[in-house]
């Protein structure tokens, strides 16, 4: 439930705009592409995947339902996207698509998506007072235990009850909350009831994806969302005039052209054919991407322990350090050597061996503040980029305080995933060459950078 929160907050109307204004921003727009319609397909292929995902659980939680329309979810699915050539949408079958909310209007839409963040929250909730009181069971337990083993038990006075310890006071405390907590979360609900409220959000998630994506990803089912306004771009039999998101054209079912991206991809019937199969190939990062070679992570984690670097050498009187602040220096600086592959360190070496020998063996103040200059314009477009790749592993991860976020998600076109790794390994060097000139100048003489 909190992933189909995630989804439904993703495709709100500001994180569309949030997205469309990504997608132009430098760091995109150089490492990945400049070709807008490809990376909204590109986004529509994440959310799909994404959405495909959750829905497989709740295919997995159906089979338990008494309602054998629940029970068939899976084909209820598969007919939501195949659209109007599935017997599914046809005819009398419509009302099931309909009985679990699809064409709600925007207030239909919201109460749902708020009753879905109570559970969430409500569930959410309830596994930490649970932890908590597991805690304190053990706690009563070890306590139990030291008072049989202290010495002989006093003999209780008939009609004297004891005064209960204040650990046994706080643990009735918990339980009385964990058994609230239980009443109003998921815990007493039945699988019916928790697997209806997945498939009203399963269809409700579609439908909006639809909406946002149909006017640039041929192929979508046209699905009617109420609940917000198609995202229509230039070109569009629809286009509104002045409420478009941006200047792009939709791509003419007689056209083949050739998306320029790091992993071409040609627009082809057989694609129009099998809209999602054609999406989720284009997930798959090419050899010539930094995700394609492994190096999302690596290369991320490089770019903030840079920008941290360069925060570090932008404070006043940064030279009068103290000798706790030289190892912080020195120990960040030994981090990022470690983090820098084979070859990335030769290119660091052979291109500050150059400007060693350019610069006569000496780098004064205006050549340390023209790198500075350089390295802080470089970062303001890839520093962002490497944070939204950190963001997007972080909210991948499993563990359980990651399961029940709801914040909008950020997408793999934000990220270093895509982008041209030639690219992004020079601004990485251009960075770390800056850096080491700066601390040439403000370390006078003291080796700034292991390379």
């Amino acid at each position: 439930m909190s992933r189909f929160v995630s989804l439904h907050r993703s495709l709100a109307e500001d994180e569309v705009r949030r997205l469309r204004t990504d997608m132009r921003s430098q760091g995109v727009a150089y490492l990945t592409s400049k070709d807008q319609p490809f990376l909204l397909r590109l986004a529509c292929a994440e959310l799909v995947a994404e959405l495909d995902k959750a829905a497989a659980a709740v295919s997995r939680l159906a089979v338990k339902c008494q309602d054998p329309l629940l029970r068939g979810f899976d084909r209820i699915y598969d007919g939501l996207k195949a659209g109007g050539a599935c017997p599914v949408l046809r005819g009398g079958r419509v009302t099931e698509l309909e009985r679990f909310g699809l064409g709600s209007t925007a207030k239909g839409v919201e109460k749902r998506v708020k009753r879905v963040e109570k559970y969430v929250a409500a569930t959410s909730l309830l596994y930490a007072e649970m932890e908590a009181m597991n805690a304190l069971e053990a706690t009563e337990r070890r306590m139990e235990q030291q008072r049989r083993h202290s010495g002989p038990i006093p003999v209780q006075k008939p009609g004297v009850s004891v005064a209960p310890s204040p650990i046994q006071l706080e643990l009735r405390s918990q339980r009385h909350k964990v058994r609230q907590l239980k009443k109003i979360s998921l815990w007493n609900k039945t699988f019916d009831d928790a697997v209806d409220f997945m498939v009203r959000a399963v269809i409700t998630v579609f439908a909006r994806i639809s909406s946002v994506f149909g006017s640039c990803v041929l192929g979508l089912p046209p699905l009617q969302d109420r609940s917000r306004p198609t995202l229509m771009l230039r070109g569009s039999p629809d286009f509104p005039g002045k409420h478009s998101s941006g200047p792009l054209e939709r791509p003419s079912k007689m056209d083949v052209p050739i998306l320029r991206n790091s992993a071409p991809m040609f627009m082809t019937n057989e694609s129009l054919a099998k809209p999602f199969e054609s999406l989720s190939n284009l997930l798959q990062a090419g050899p010539r991407t930094v995700g394609g070679s492994g190096l999302v992570s690596r290369y991320a984690n490089v770019i903030v322990t840079a920008e941290k670097l360069l925060i570090t050498r932008s404070v006043e009187g940064h030279a009068a350090q103290n000798d706790e602040e030289v190892e912080e220096d020195a120990a960040a600086r030994e981090e990022l050597y470690h983090m820098m592959p084979s070859g990335m360190r030769a290119s660091v070496r052979a291109k500050l061996r150059e400007c060693w020998r350019r610069e006569g063996g000496t780098v004064d103040g205006s050549l340390a503040e023209g790198w500075k200059e350089v390295v802080g314009r470089i970062l303001s477009w890839l520093g962002p980029v490497a944070h939204d790749t950190l963001r997007w592993q972080e909210e991948r991860n499993i563990e359980r305080h990651h399961r029940f976020h709801t914040r909008p998600m950020a997408l793999l076109l934000q990220t270093l995933h895509f982008s041209d790794r030639e690219k992004t390994e020079a601004a990485i060097v251009e960075v770390l060459v800056g850096l080491s000139c700066m601390c040439w100048y403000e370390d006078r003489g003291r080796e700034p950078l292991r390379f």
